[in-house]
């Protein structure tokens, strides 16, 4: 009986090799092309394969009670323990980490309607979720056109203090994205130290990329020239807010969820009413702290009065006050100054084109003679406490990817979506008429609601669009965006592309290729409509 064992086990054994040998040797030609494939990609991928026929040989090995009854039931013992063992390696997403952690993934378990479950579906083929990518190439196209129009067409600008416009809705929809992305990252979590560990380094170095693009090094595309000054380097900034909302929102999915299998609403509760609640504990913080913080008088060096005026001075701004939400005496500013200094603050505040500040407004434009004293006063939109409350959307992003690998029905997903996101609107609205109103420098709580709920109804649309209907070709210039969103934002909203441009001139820096290509189409608009 022995000796029929081991037989049988080495006879299994070579036909195991026989079909891994078999498998590598398919590699060296695409099926789709009839072409021979690239000698990387074939090598890297016999080195998985290799891995997973050993660990599936010494898994065999170490249990005899494994036994191979036929050729299917081989098949799929192995496809399980390369899932099971090696699963990090079999993931070709350039975000996927070795030990099953990811940074930021669109990988979600299925698309098939089945039935609630834990998230844990090992035997189930990942897929990238092309909504997910679509939403956030759509984000980075509206930023860009805000970005290049706002100044022409106002109504797409940032709104000068209170109030919500087009632009309004850009940095929300980018934090929500993270947070959905944050959900299907961390499914897997085998060591919450290691985790917590690369999470912290991911989000120090996203923190330092930012400080590089929008602390001031770089010049802008009217100038030819870099560096900063470290006593007037701008510590924060859009790359840095959407770093602290991912250190907060990750370090909760990491340790705030509890280990409940999910098979009703209930239990869905019960699993994440932890991060709810530290969400809900961000809000009160910055509640706290807008209405009850007291603002003393404070001062500022200015550079000019007006622009017929020149010289510096030092300003009074009279304040004294606590629960202000007007530009120049709220508890946002009052802390950016104190801990940050006002000369480590945004120069440009977008309260220069209010009424009180500009001639042109809603556009920047000269000081009226009547100008208060704050009108040049530095003052962060990405502000500490601001940021605080907008990892709040990052938050709600959560939830929405909560229910995406909870719940398989299409139908179920788009339905709590939406019944999530229709009281947030709601909610906003209503603290709105009770007084507090939109304002995204301050991230008020108003501005969370509507801005978060409406992100959740553009989910809720594009996923139905590209994920229930596959309506792909329509909208594979904007994945291409999502998947390369980072480098388009430091490219476009960063002006490093058109500085770039700018850097190419014929023998004066004034007669550069960027000046040209803008005189070509101010041309081409204005002489020939």
């Amino acid at each position: 009986m022995v000796f029929f064992r081991n037989s049988k086990r080495q006879i299994d054994d070579a036909d195991l090799n026989l079909e891994w040998k078999e498998k590598e040797r398919e590699l060296w030609v695409d099926p789709v092309r009839g072409t021979k494939n690239s000698g990387i990609v074939v090598v890297a991928t016999v080195l998985v394969t290799r891995v997973c026929r050993k660990l599936t040989w010494e898994a065999r090995v170490g249990n005899g009670s494994i036994q191979r009854s036929g050729p299917q039931q081989t098949h799929g013992y192995i496809m399980s323990a390369a899932v099971d063992d090696v699963a990090p390696l079999l993931h070709l997403y350039r975000d996927r980490d070795r030990d099953g952690e990811s940074s930021i993934s669109n990988e979600i378990p299925s698309l098939v309607p089945a039935s609630p479950s834990n998230g844990t579906h090992a035997s189930t083929p990942n897929q990238r979720l092309a909504s997910l990518d679509v939403f956030r190439g759509l984000t980075v196209a509206l930023m860009i056109l805000v970005d290049d129009a706002g100044g022409a067409f106002p109504s797409i600008n940032h709104s000068p203090w209170l109030g919500v416009t087009l632009a309004d809705f850009v940095m929300p929809f980018f934090l929500f994205l993270v947070g959905v992305s944050i959900s299907l990252a961390f499914k897997k979590i085998p060591n919450k130290t290691t985790a917590t560990k690369k999470v912290i380094l991911r989000a120090m170095n996203l923190f330092l990329l930012g400080l590089l693009l929008q602390g001031g090094y770089f010049h802008g595309h009217d100038h030819l020239t870099y560096g900063v000054d470290v006593g007037k380097i701008r510590w924060l900034g859009v790359l840095q807010r959407i770093s602290i909302g991912y250190l907060l929102a990750s370090i909760s999915e990491i340790w705030f969820v509890n280990n409940i299998m999910v098979e009703s609403l209930v239990d869905f509760a019960r699993k994440y009413y932890n991060q709810w609640l530290f969400a809900i504990g961000l809000c009160f913080f910055h509640m706290c702290f807008l209405y009850g913080l007291f603002v003393p008088t404070w001062e500022y060096e200015a550079a000019s009065l007006n622009l017929s005026r020149s010289g510096p001075g030092t300003q009074i701004v009279y304040c004294g006050v606590r629960g202000s939400l007007e530009p120049p005496c709220n508890a946002v500013g009052y802390i950016d100054r104190v801990i940050l200094g006002e000369h480590h603050l945004y120069q440009h505040p977008v309260y220069r084109r209010t009424k009180e500040c500009s001639v042109n407004s809603p556009d920047y434009g000269p000081l009226p003679s009547d100008s208060p004293q704050w009108c040049l006063a530095p003052f962060d939109p990405e502000g500490i406490l601001s940021s605080l409350m907008a990892a709040v959307t990052c938050f709600v992003g959560l939830h929405f990817g909560h229910i995406l690998l909870h719940f398989k029905d299409q139908k179920q997903r788009i339905s709590l979506w939406s019944m999530s996101s229709f009281p947030l609107l709601i909610f906003g609205y209503a603290l709105k008429m009770l007084g507090i109103p939109f304002c995204k420098p301050l991230y008020t709580m108003s501005y969370t609601c509507i801005t978060a709920g409406a992100s959740g109804l553009m989910l809720c649309i594009i996923f139905y669009i590209v994920d229930v209907k596959h309506f792909i070709k329509a909208t594979v210039l904007l994945q291409w965006m999502g998947m390369n969103a980072l480098i388009i934002y430091a490219l476009g909203a960063c002006d490093l592309f058109s500085a770039g441009l700018q850097g190419f001139y014929w023998r004066s820096p004034e007669n550069n290729l960027l000046k040209a290509s803008s005189h070509k189409s101010m041309k081409f608009v204005f002489v020939n409509p």
